[in-house]
């Protein structure tokens, strides 16, 4: 029964791939809002306890960066694979992949939270950290670290369900995570006085939550398509092979943003500590943009990754057009009521006017570069459908490492130019890499249209 209803999505989505994009895209919107919305949460009650806890909360963002880089970088590959195999009709290669994921996630859950408990401290100084802030730092830090685990085996638990179609499951959970961390969060920072330290561990008992709930559905319940046999698992080069292909490219881009976020944040302190919590308090705001993007990204890999696997390149424009015409049309509308919002939307996290007035005045410059962040965004995601895994790497280090982040630096140190010139580096950096994207899109859907795909899982 449950492998018809997997066949029976499939075909829905062969029928009708615009409808198929939203009955993807819509519940992983509501998904990455709860995820936000958590987010924000903590944000917004760390940011009640005062200037220096939202700081050291801020110092910690490229870290987290990185390490949700590395778990929805590889899980994308783990989706990509899943959903071609399914496209494919290759049940057993689905299953396979699915085992691997979780050999993968252990290992680098492992890895992760080794290196985090012993180096972890150090890269906080590394990263410029205040030393009156430092302690404050170090507390949310290793609490975090701790829970690792956690949050690596939920991303891939529900990468394995997106890649069969299945996105309800993983928002359902994601909603129960967000509601019991918003209920822990005032009672561990303020009822219990543990301040940054009770943000940490409101989030790492949601994450443990969620988990649990995720290994039951898949191991107890057999809730997923894919079927697990640990006796019969047979470590496989080829398909490790394939999902790091296609997520490794996807995990450093986020590397790249996380040591984009650490450039700008030694850049910015040389301002002031308001404008390292401002820049990042604007980036969590900027995810109520980027979130429905996310989302139709997400629905892109599964969706042209049947297609694909189907061999039906024909769905693969069709979609791919429709997608990007709606996706940068709502980057306008969104740009446009967050530049008139800015003031009011930051006034929900802080009081101190001068994280007011940065923060606004950040928003109010990078919503110019919302349509091109779209193109760049959507490309990346549908070339990993394709089989593609380097474009969404590329595409990142041009925009971030190659054209914002120096510019930013020279603009700086060397113009001696005020804050609002770095805001302009961001922008001109989407140029860049909207530009470089729209091009490898055309030429991707051009070889399709000779019959030659792109692929490199054949």
């Amino acid at each position: 029964m449950e492998k018809r209803s997997r066949e029976s999505r499939l075909d829905q989505f062969v029928e009708n791939p615009k409808k198929g994009l939203w009955t993807l895209a819509i519940p992983a919107m509501v998904g990455m809002s709860l995820q936000t919305i958590y987010m924000i949460a903590d944000m917004v009650f760390v940011g009640r306890v005062g200037p220096d806890a939202l700081t050291a909360l801020a110092f910690n963002a490229p870290l987290f960066v990185l390490g949700l880089g590395v778990s929805f970088g590889l899980g994308t590959g783990v989706t990509a694979v899943i959903a071609r195999s399914i496209g494919a009709g290759d049940k057993k290669a689905a299953d396979n992949t699915a085992e691997h994921a979780m050999v993968l996630g252990a290992v680098m859950a492992l890895v992760f939270t080794v290196v985090g408990l012993k180096w972890g401290q150090d890269a906080l100084g590394v990263l410029g950290v205040p030393a009156e802030i430092a302690g404050q730092a170090w507390a949310y830090l290793r609490i975090m670290v701790g829970g690792f685990v956690f949050m690596m085996f939920s991303v891939f638990f529900g990468a394995i369900l997106s890649g069969e179609g299945d996105v309800k499951t993983p928002v359902a959970i994601q909603g129960l995570g967000t509601i019991l961390n918003i209920i822990l969060d005032p009672i561990l920072i303020f009822g219990f006085g543990m301040g940054v330290s009770g943000a940490a561990l409101a989030t790492v008992t949601s994450q443990a939550l969620g988990c649990v709930v995720f290994a039951y559905l898949l191991f107890a319940k057999d809730h997923a398509y894919v079927t697990f046999t640990p006796k019969d698992f047979q470590l496989s080069g080829s398909i490790l092979g394939k999902i790091v292909k296609i997520g490794a490219p996807a995990s450093f881009s986020f590397f790249i943003m996380a040591f984009l976020g650490s450039l700008f944040n030694r850049i910015l302190v040389t301002f002031s500590g308001e404008a390292v919590a401002a820049f990042q308090v604007g980036l969590r705001l900027n995810q109520l943009f980027v979130l429905p993007l996310m989302a139709i990204a997400g629905a892109l890999v599964t969706l042209v990754g049947m297609f694909m696997g189907a061999k039906r390149y024909d769905l693969v424009r069709q979609v791919v057009r429709y997608a990007m015409t709606r996706s940068m049309g709502a980057a306008i509308v969104i740009g446009v009521i967050f530049y008139f919002a800015a003031t009011r939307m930051m006034g929900v996290f802080t009081e101190d006017p001068d994280i007011l007035q940065i923060g606004a005045g950040m928003l109010q410059v990078i919503v110019f570069s919302y349509p091109l962040v779209a193109v760049a965004i959507l490309t990346g995601r549908i070339l990993q459908g394709m089989g593609y895994g380097m474009p969404i790497m590329v595409i990142s280090a041009l925009r971030l490492l190659l054209i914002a982040g120096p510019l930013a630096w020279v603009f700086v140190f060397v113009f001696d130019k005020p804050l609002v010139w770095v805001w302009y580096s961001l922008v001109i950096g989407s140029v860049g890499g909207a530009t470089v994207a729209a091009v490898w899109l055309r030429v991707a859907i051009q070889r399709l249209e000779t019959d030659e795909p792109l692929a490199e899982l054949q």
